[in-house]
């Protein structure tokens, strides 16, 4: 069992350890149009200790300007190359596969339209203008004549890449559709399947250390299958926040490759050290005084703890407990009654 990941530690906090945070946006900056509780402040003060920030969205569906510009409203100062977004990552894969001047049939919004121009590409509206290839990425405006569009283009032949495979979206109201229910329809129409440039696959990673040229970067997420396994599948460390969408009882029954090294209830994890978790004789773990072990075949959490830590450092050591339970038997674990006696 101790062989297993633990959740990882830091004597310094985050902004003295990495030099670049490559931040989600949806569901860690902002939830729709407003920003998430401490996001502002806390960016402010990563910022002030000398850490570079960029924000790098699965999102396709507005050009870097327009969302460094809803950033500096919110009070987050944010310049066009500090945002590297799945549409970059979707470009540049076509670009290295299209003559320069090729037409692509655009099915998104401004922000493919954009990245498509950079890379020497002329976007297009129909099949009838004789694209070469097809895109797909998210866009509210998205409905059906538009994935009827893409079927038929896809059916006929033609390349398909979509921007990414997000099956939800963290909005204003909640968790909405995102971009891979609109690709779903378009598979189940054709039997196709698209290559994918946004996070969790190489492409976005690339895009992402291309533009920011980070030497310690930390990949900072609300998603386990996009944010933590790109991470993973880049070879980086990772901050999971609980702002959006992935849950602790989600983190519980977390792979390898969906467990980030670092967890915090939001982006004041950055400006904190994170402490380290520990192996116990019982064979469960500590963190700061907070333990998790396995009694009478249940899961169970104890101890006091450290003021600072609230219910997190008992989520650090029950993580890796139920991790190693689940690399021992292949089986997750039930932590429900865990995760409730430290109040999640």
């Amino acid at each position: 069992m101790t062989d297993t990941q633990l959740p990882g530690h830091s004597d310094q906090p985050l902004t003295a350890a990495y030099d670049t945070a490559l931040l989600d946006l949806d569901g860690v900056v902002y939830a729709g149009p407003g920003a998430i509780a401490h996001a502002v402040e806390s960016l402010d003060a990563a910022r002030e200790a000398g850490m570079r920030l960029a924000y790098v969205t699965n999102n396709a569906s507005r050009p870097p300007r327009a969302v460094a510009a809803h950033l500096t409203e919110l009070g987050v100062p944010a310049e066009p190359t500090d945002v590297i977004n799945s549409a970059q990552a979707a470009a540049r894969l076509l670009a290295d596969q299209l003559p320069e001047g090729s037409k692509v049939l655009v099915i998104g919004g401004a922000g493919l339209v954009e990245a498509l121009a950079e890379r020497g590409l002329v976007a297009v509206d129909a099949l009838a203008d004789g694209p070469a290839a097809v895109v797909q990425g998210f866009d509210p405006s998205v409905g059906w004549e538009r994935l009827a569009e893409a079927s038929y283009a896809v059916a006929s032949g033609l390349p398909w890449v979509a921007s990414n495979t997000d099956m939800s979206i963290p909005t204003a109201r909640g968790v909405a559709p995102g971009n891979g229910t609109l690709v779903a329809a378009v598979r189940a129409a054709t039997g196709a399947e698209p290559q994918v440039a946004g996070k969790p696959q190489p492409p976005m990673h690339r895009e992402t250390v291309l533009r920011t040229g980070a030497k310690r970067p930390l990949v900072v997420g609300d998603r386990l299958d996009t944010d933590i396994e790109g991470a993973h599948n880049g070879g980086v460390d990772s901050l999971l926040v609980f702002t959006g969408v992935a849950t602790p009882a989600q983190l519980l029954a977390a792979p390898l490759q969906h467990r980030p090294t670092y967890l915090a209830a939001d982006l004041r994890g950055l400006l904190e050290p994170h402490p380290a978790v520990n192996p116990r004789a019982d064979g469960g773990f500590e963190c700061r005084g907070r333990w998790a072990a396995v009694l009478d075949g249940e899961l169970r959490v104890g101890g006091a703890g450290d003021a600072q830590g609230d219910g997190y450092d008992g989520l650090r050591a029950l993580c890796a407990l139920a991790w190693a339970e689940l690399d021992r038997s292949g089986e997750p674990v039930d932590g429900r009654k865990a995760l409730a006696e430290l109040g999640f």
